[in-house]
C-alpha cells in the first residue's frame, strides 16, 4: 500500500506538473486574447448559446497558448538570457522540449477540432494562421528588426474577427473593423512594453523598438502615429450599427487619453512614462470591446 506521505508526495508532483503546463501555455494572457475573442463572438451572434461560447474560449485559450509555446520552444536558449525570462519553463529545465512539444501539439489539434467540427471551416483556417504566423514567422523576425512588430500584429489583432467568423461564417466590414482596432492598437501598446523591457530585450538580441531603435522623440513619434488611427475606427463599429453611439463616444474619450498619453511619453522620453503608456494600453482596448458589447445588448 501507499503511505499518506506517498500519496501526498505523489499529489504534489502532479500539481506542480500541472502548474507548468499553464505556465507554459501562459493562461493568464491566453484568457485575455479569449476574452477579445469572445467578444467578437457575442457581437456577431444573434444569440449567445452558453455552451458554444465556453467552447470557444476553450479552444481560443488552447490555440494561444500552443502558439505561445511554440514561441517559447524557437526562443528557449534566448529566454535565458534576460531576466524576465530566464526562470520559465523551458530554460530553467521544469519541463523538456519534447514534452512541451507533445503539449503544443494536443493544445493546436483540439483547438483546430472545436473551431471546425463545432463552428465553420473559416474559423479553422483563421486560427490555423495565427498560430504559424506568431509561432514561426514573428518569433525569428524579433532578432532581426521592429518588422517583427508588424507581423505579430495580425495574429495579435485576429481573435475578435475570429470570434465574430464563428459566430456568422461571414466575412465582411464588420470582422474587418474589429481587427483594425485591435491591430493599430497592438502598435503603442507593444512599444510600451518593448521601451521599458529594452535593456532586456538587447540581451537576448531582440530588435523591437521603431524608427531608429532608441528610446527618443523619433520612436514616440512613430507611437503615436499608430495611435491616431484609433480615434476614427472607433467610430466605425456605431456608423455600420454594430453597435449604438455611446460605445462611440466611450472609445473617442478614451482614445484620446490613450493618444494624450503618448504626447506626454514623446515630452518626457523616460521609462517611467512608457510604463504608465504600457498600463494604459492594457485599460483602453477591454473598456472600449465591452462597451461595444453593452451597446449592443
Amino acid at each position: 500500500m501507499i503511505s499518506a506521505e506517498e500519496s501526498l508526495g505523489v499529489v504534489g508532483r502532479i500539481r506542480e506538473r500541472i502548474g507548468v503546463l499553464f505556465e507554459l501555455l501562459k493562461f493568464r494572457l491566453a484568457s485575455l486574447i479569449a476574452f477579445s475573442g469572445a467578444m467578437g463572438y457575442c457581437l456577431g451572434a444573434k444569440e449567445v448559446e452558453t455552451g458554444k461560447l465556453v467552447l470557444f474560449v476553450i479552444a481560443s485559450i488552447a490555440v494561444t497558448g500552443a502558439a505561445n509555446i511554440i514561441n517559447q520552444i524557437l526562443e528557449k536558449d534566448f529566454d535565458k538570457l534576460m531576466k524576465r525570462t530566464a526562470n520559465r519553463p523551458l530554460p530553467s529545465g521544469r519541463i523538456t522540449v519534447d514534452q512541451a512539444i507533445i503539449w503544443a501539439a494536443f493544445l493546436g489539434v483540439m483547438s483546430m477540432a472545436i473551431f471546425v467540427l463545432v463552428f465553420n471551416l473559416s474559423t479553422g483556417l483563421i486560427s490555423l494562421l495565427s498560430l504559424v504566423l506568431y509561432g514561426f514567422v514573428y518569433t525569428p523576425l524579433k532578432r532581426v528588426g521592429p518588422i517583427a512588430v508588424f507581423v505579430g500584429a495580425f495574429p495579435g489583432a485576429f481573435p475578435p474577427m475570429i470570434g465574430w467568423v464563428a459566430a456568422t461564417n461571414h466575412f465582411g466590414l464588420e470582422p474587418g473593423i474589429l481587427f483594425a482596432i485591435q491591430f493599430f492598437w497592438q502598435f503603442p501598446h507593444f512599444w510600451a512594453i518593448a521601451w521599458v523591457l529594452d535593456e532586456d530585450y538587447k540581451r537576448a538580441g531582440f530588435k523591437l523598438l521603431p524608427a531608429n531603435g532608441l528610446k527618443d522623440v523619433n520612436t514616440t513619434l512613430q507611437i503615436m502615429i499608430y495611435t491616431v488611427f484609433l480615434l476614427p475606427i472607433g467610430w466605425l463599429p456605431y456608423e455600420l450599427g454594430m453597435t449604438g453611439i455611446n460605445s462611440a463616444f466611450v472609445a473617442t474619450v478614451f482614445g484620446v487619453l490613450f493618444l494624450a498619453q503618448t504626447f506626454h511619453l514623446m515630452r518626457t522620453c523616460t521609462d517611467k512614462t512608457a510604463k504608465q503608456l504600457m498600463f494604459g494600453s492594457f485599460i483602453y482596448l477591454p473598456i472600449v470591446q465591452i462597451a461595444f458589447l453593452l451597446d449592443k445588448l
